[in-house]
């Protein structure tokens, strides 16, 4: 679902060594580091509160995962074990990255491996439902799940959610589509609705030629945007 999930961090070196150590070493790297359509950046206000759901190939490799990042000194957020509230089959374990945000290993029965949900907390559900569900035909989501203090929107695949709480601030998602148009699309419509530019459409060369993107600010401030790849 995610094209790409960018946070900021307040020690790029250290955040550098529990990724590595959670996700293997970098499929890019520098200032962005990358592991696939996951990276962290070090400048800018620091991304807090959120949570990464990252699936693996079984439950053993759940408690493995887990066994070795607490053994290399990170706090745990959550032992292993079963989590039937998220559906009959989930299985997690969860650490605390360098900044406090809750990382996890999982697994059930339709998981996928790699990034495979994010979770942001919010003073405002309703508003992050509207914001959401003002782009979702043009990016592909439908709300898996609607409450007054959640809501979960999904392309069948991946999920994130938002949930009410002490918000999560300085998270970054690109959503992936299919032609330059649908870029200059998505901007139009959420701009139209009164959400707040960050970014017009256009080529950004500086990461790669023919990238295109275009970025508006969710009602808690978080950088979202549609792109496009248009490689040669």
């Amino acid at each position: 679902m995610f094209d790409h999930v960018t946070i900021r961090v307040s020690d790029h070196a250290a955040s550098r060594r529990f990724y590595a150590e959670a996700l293997g070493e970098p499929t890019a790297d520098g200032d962005y580091v990358e592991w696939g359509g996951f990276s962290l950046v070090p400048d800018g206000e620091t991304t807090r509160n959120a949570h990464l759901g990252f699936g693996v190939e079984s439950r053993d490799a759940v408690d493995a995962w887990w066994e070795r990042m607490t053994a290399a000194g990170y706090g745990s957020d959550g032992e292993p074990g079963w989590r039937p509230e998220y559906n009959d089959s989930y299985y997690g374990g969860f650490v605390l990255d360098p900044d406090g945000n809750s990382v996890e290993a999982m697994h059930h029965a339709h998981s996928r491996i790699g990034l495979d949900h994010v979770w942001l907390r919010t003073r405002n559900v309703a508003a992050e439902r509207d914001f959401y569900d003002t782009i979702a035909d043009v990016v592909g989501l439908v709300i898996a799940y609607d409450s007054p203090e959640k809501v979960r929107f999904s392309d069948g695949d991946g999920s994130f959610t938002f949930v009410a709480g002490t918000p999560t601030v300085n998270l970054h998602v690109a959503f992936g589509v299919s032609d330059f148009a649908t870029v200059q699309r998505f901007h139009e419509v959420a701009t139209s609705a009164g959400y707040i530019d960050n970014g017009v459409p256009g080529e950004r060369p500086e990461y790669h030629p023919g990238y295109h993107g275009a970025f508006v600010l969710d009602p808690d401030g978080h950088n979202v945007e549609a792109v496009f790849h248009r490689r040669s």
